[in-house]
């Protein structure tokens, strides 16, 4: 590998961003939020549904919960699994379990019993905490007794009287809270127990794991990304240096985050829940951002939300809709898009409507997730990625690993300290995607101006993107090819307006009479809305290379 890269970036570095950060005097993620515990404990942390909780509030909780936590004899490294969307449980089992030593897998809410119970298995996970409004998900596989202890919540547990209100228009006016039965654990009960057990100070260091972040893995199953307290605490560190610059003359008002994007996510993990802790900021917490008509009321009654990060679909929802033009956003210093490309076109309609551009970043599980951002002064959205974030070196390497010149396509390969220590069991893989000298390589294709700024031209893997969210097509068409009547399956990502891509199926039958709405039901019982076909073609034979392997790209031709 070329090593003599001259980082060309560092030139363009905003005045005052460092170029390399420093984490000396950081033992880990629980130190840097405990000192904002200390800092701001009148401010308000968190507003959900209207509902506040102060920093000090979310202290004592968070501190229950790990109390709780160790009441229950798990073993040093134990998994505790979170599957809550964007209310005030997350934050406090997710601090309670970084806080009692332990690691945190993050599960997204809208899973298949079929994704759930992969993710328990691969983790090995000890703990399940989890909406009841998800229990019957977890209804279907409890039977196998993967973990030992399930924490279930409702909606409003944590919000006194009016938690109870939201809980009756929760379970019996909008139904949103099927059937289940299995022995579990209320979260109120927990934390009683916590309380009347006191909390013991674990020793953790940052070579400690704090989060196993599972991302879509291009063998088709699912991978934990191990993420130590060190890698995501470079990471908020990388952030707040680089939105340093923007914020320099608020050092008075809070900041106010809105907080969209579930954080059981890695970008709204680090960008808005942890980020906005380490500032003391207010987090509003959005449970539900597909609807689009509630999150566009939330946003008329906060003009004072200052950070904004979002994916594509969110904004192109929010601006095709005629009321969002009412909206007034005064406050508003940043808009970070990732998860996803940014469309030009939808960039554009955001800043005329609020006055301000997005400014696009990139990143990935494994990374925690942060490696390019552009800056928060673009004056226009530029369709590049921005640069790389201090510590961070990045090559655009040919299929040899020699570094291509500026301006050329290659794999984007990424070293810095928020890089992963690895995919959690699988040694092979590791060493598949992180090289001897400590590059992950990305599997995106990209360019490199002479100025540093990177530009993603194409993924490597066949892998499709609906609305952010990462879908490969082995698991896809693994999970078809089990449906009878199937012969054989193959996925591609098909191009939308909406959202960047979906998912494509092109399918050879085994019996005639199969019909596209079969395959539509069975694959909605099986998957989350996101990785499921919305096309279904029927073809008589599959296109395949001499060995037999399924040439995708020539269903791309067809």
């Amino acid at each position: 590998m070329n090593m003599n890269s001259q980082k060309p970036w560092l030139k363009n570095y905003l005045e005052g961003v460092p170029h390399e950060i420093d984490l000396s005097g950081h033992s880990s993620i629980v130190e840097l939020m405990e000192e904002s515990f200390l800092k701001y404990p009148n401010r308000i942390a968190i507003d959900s549904m209207g509902y506040t909780i102060s920093y000090r509030q979310l202290d004592i909780l968070s501190k229950e919960f790990a109390a709780y936590l160790q009441t229950l004899g798990l073993d040093a490294g134990a998994r505790i699994a979170i599957m809550f969307p964007n209310v005030p449980q997350y934050l406090i089992t997710m601090l309670g379990t970084l806080r009692a030593g332990f690691t945190v897998v993050n599960i997204n809410p809208l899973y298949t019993a079929r994704e759930l119970e992969h993710q328990l298995h691969d983790s090995g996970a000890s703990v399940l905490a989890i909406l009841e409004n998800f229990a019957h998900v977890y209804q279907e596989i409890a039977i196998q007794g993967l973990v030992k202890k399930v924490i279930v919540s409702s909606l409003g547990e944590v919000m006194g009287p009016k938690g109870v209100i939201i809980n009756l228009i929760a379970r019996h006016i909008k139904k949103l809270v099927p059937a289940w039965n299995f022995p579990f654990v209320k979260l109120n009960q927990a934390l009683k127990i916590g309380s009347g057990h006191g909390f013991t100070k674990p020793n953790i260091d940052l070579d400690d794991i704090a989060f196993l972040q599972y991302t879509g893995g291009t063998t088709g199953v699912s991978k934990g990304a191990v993420l130590l307290h060190r890698n995501i605490l470079a990471n908020i560190i990388q952030i707040e240096v680089w939105l340093e610059p923007a914020l320099q003359h608020r050092h008075q008002q809070q900041l106010v985050f809105l907080c969209a994007l579930p954080m059981t996510h890695i970008f709204a993990l680090t960008a808005c829940g942890l980020l906005g802790m380490r500032k003391g900021a207010q987090l509003i917490l959005v449970a539900n951002p597909r609807d689009i008509t509630g999150f566009i009321k939330l946003l008329m009654k906060h003009p004072d939300i200052n950070i904004f990060p979002g994916v594509n679909t969110l904004f192109h929802a929010l601006i095709h809709r005629p009321e969002f033009k009412k909206v007034k956003l005064p406050n508003l210093l940043v808009t970070i898009g990732g998860g996803m490309a940014v469309q030009k076109k939808t960039a554009e309609h955001w800043q005329k409507i609020t006055g301000v551009p997005i400014a696009q970043g990139y990143g990935l599980s494994e990374t925690s997730p942060v490696v390019c951002v552009n800056t928060p002064f673009v004056k226009e959205f530029t369709g590049s990625i921005g640069m790389p974030v201090s510590s961070t070196d990045v090559l655009i390497l040919d299929d040899d690993g020699v570094e291509v010149p500026f301006g050329m396509p290659g794999e984007i390969c990424i070293k810095g300290p928020q890089v992963m220590a690895g995919y959690w069991n699988r040694p092979e893989e590791t060493r598949q995607f992180i090289t001897p000298d400590g590059y992950f390589k990305s599997g995106d294709i990209g360019i490199m101006s002479p100025e540093g700024y990177v530009q993603i031209v194409d993924r490597k893997k066949d892998m499709i993107v609906v609305a952010g969210f990462k879908v490969f097509p082995n698991e896809i068409e693994e999970v078809i090819t089990l449906m009878p009547g199937v012969r054989e399956c193959a996925v591609i990502g098909f191009p939308h307006r909406k959202l960047g891509e979906i998912v494509r199926a092109y399918i050879v039958k085994d019996v005639p009479e199969l019909t596209e709405a079969q395959v539509i039901a069975y694959c909605k019982e099986q998957m989350t809305s996101y990785k499921r076909p919305r096309k279904i073609t029927f073809i008589d034979e599959m296109p395949k290379s001499n060995v037999g392997k399924i040439l995708r790209r020539h269903l791309r031709e067809l």
